[in-house]
């Protein structure tokens, strides 16, 4: 990312590095932002939860939109597969190399700091759930982007399935991190490994025990 903003310097003291993400969020500049939060890391891995909800949001309005056109380019390649139209598949295959590329290399870049710098420093249960569910997030858009990718997906349940055992153990039923990853998790199951049974397992088990949750607090 630093390539492609030359002129644009980071803070140096890491509250301004903060104010700075987030006010380039605000200004929907997310290369920029992703830029100070990651300088902000090389000061100070443990982020706080101000530092990890910019985070999440910095790669995620980053990766959106390239994992939206490669659903696009796909659907337009199997109409244009249909008609027979070899020349516009042909383009829609470039299409969709160069964004798959794009895609896979903000994948890259995340997976890179949860692995290097966030998860070995992350001591609380909270912590280490979030980032676990961002590191199956995001080897999970890996897997969408290159179909077929075995060691994404492989890579993907093993994170999601320590995120969701910590989760079980440490969080409350209802804590919205908890419900997230366990959304998360249930749409891998469905989308990526073509598992609903374990899918609707998944969200059921955590919306009952939301509930009883929920029932038992309601009953005190």
């Amino acid at each position: 990312f630093s390539d492609m903003f030359p002129d644009f310097h980071a803070p140096d003291a890491l509250p301004d590095l903060l104010n700075t993400a987030e006010l380039s969020g605000k200004a929907e500049r997310f290369d920029e932002m992703i830029l100070c939060l990651k300088r902000l890391i090389e000061l100070d891995p443990q982020l706080s939860v101000e530092g990890r909800n910019l985070l999440s949001s910095a790669y995620k309005n980053v990766s959106a939109p390239r994992r939206h056109a490669c659903r696009v380019i796909a659907h337009l390649m199997q109409k244009e597969e249909e008609k027979g139209n070899d020349s516009q598949v042909k383009m829609l295959k470039e299409c969709r190399r160069v964004t798959e590329k794009d895609l896979v290399e903000v994948c890259r870049d995340i997976l890179l700091l949860l692995d290097e710098a966030l998860l070995p420093n992350a001591e609380h249960v909270e912590d280490k759930v979030f980032y676990l569910k961002m590191q199956g997030d995001y080897h999970r858009y890996y897997a969408e982007a290159l179909v077929g990718e075995e060691t994404q997906k492989a890579k993907a349940l093993e994170a999601y399935s320590k995120a969701h055992e910590l989760a079980q153990s440490g969080l409350p039923p209802r804590h919205p991190l908890r419900l997230g990853l366990a959304l998360n998790f249930s749409v891998f199951y469905y989308e990526i490994l073509k598992s609903p049974d374990r899918s609707c397992m998944l969200a059921k088990e955590a919306f009952d025990h939301a509930v009883q949750c929920t029932a038992g607090e309601a009953g005190r």
